[in-house]
């Protein structure tokens, strides 16, 4: 009986990891049937460049018009935002899942409509947080849709667009395709960045001209990583406080661009610049900017 009983919990078992095995294999089979064709995108600057981190995050509420103007003014070399999908299937401009940190509102993007969610105050509370940069305009200032970015911008900027929670949106990344053509954004005007290696996959077998970034919460140590994002990305964007200047050289020696995430402190972005990264993605791009004048 007891024989019997941990036959069925090992079938059970196998059953539920087989289809996850299956999935990840069909991810790798895909990467692995990429040719190099990642060679035609690359990135319309040969010095290092400025990334404002949703805007010009540090001086203004992240991820709206107003930080996104700022950051052009500042002449930051990239503007970065992040976008979501509404409930009636708007890409929105939002970092989180939720509504709640940034608006004052509630709520999951992805249950809201877009009408809720323009309604909300995406302003107010970076005053409230950050009274030192606190201004009357960034009161009720709203969340935008990618649409209104393009309308507003054009090629005026260069854009990095990181694909958030891909898998709770299907198909975002086509969609986000469809919106870079409807609005003529130049491919060396654009990067795509994600966590997630599949859709930046599904993006490179559709336009292999526009330049990918893998970001890395946790880079692996060993070259193998690095081989395989060469196969479909230009660039990796890893977490900062996880790399070191080895790792540096290391994606450099396999022609990969690499902006590590968030830079504030003026000692981390000293080192990161002394490292020889391509980029540095920051809250506040004209301290950036200052630092790299003068160096020269």
């Amino acid at each position: 009986m007891h024989k019997a009983y941990m036959s069925i919990k090992i079938a059970l078992l196998l059953m539920m990891l087989i289809p996850l095995s299956q999935a990840s294999t069909a991810v790798n089979t895909q990467i692995h049937e990429l040719a190099y064709s990642v060679n035609k995108a690359k990135l319309p600057i040969e010095d290092t460049y400025v990334v404002a981190h949703r805007g010009a995050s540090g001086y203004a509420p992240e991820n709206t018009l107003e930080a996104f103007a700022l950051a052009k003014k500042m002449e930051a070399d990239f503007i970065e935002l992040d976008i979501q999908r509404t409930k009636d299937g708007t890409l929105i401009v939002l970092h989180d899942k939720l509504v709640d940190r940034t608006t004052n509102g509630e709520g999951k993007v992805k249950d809201l409509s877009l009408h809720d969610i323009q309604q909300l105050d995406a302003g107010s509370w970076f005053n409230e947080k950050y009274p030192k940069y606190a201004k009357k305009e960034y009161v009720g200032a709203k969340v935008p849709t990618l649409e209104q970015v393009f309308e507003t911008f054009g090629n005026s900027i260069q854009y990095i667009i990181e694909l958030k929670s891909p898998h709770l949106y299907p198909k975002m990344e086509m969609e986000l395709l469809n919106l870079l053509e409807k609005y003529q954004i130049e491919d060396d005007h654009i990067i795509i960045q994600s966590f997630d290696e599949k859709c930046l996959v599904n993006i490179h077998k559709q336009n292999a001209n526009i330049p990918l970034f893998q970001l890395l919460k946790r880079p692996n140590t060993d070259e193998q990583q690095l081989k395989l994002i060469k196969k479909y990305a230009v660039g990796v964007g890893p977490n900062f406080k996880r790399i070191n200047e080895d790792y540096v050289r290391k994606a450099k020696s396999f022609q990969l661009y690499i902006h590590p995430y968030t830079l504030n402190d003026e000692f981390e972005i000293e080192t990161a610049l002394n490292w020889g990264v391509s980029g540095i993605i920051t809250n506040y791009p004209d301290k950036v900017k200052r630092k790299l004048s003068d160096k020269k």
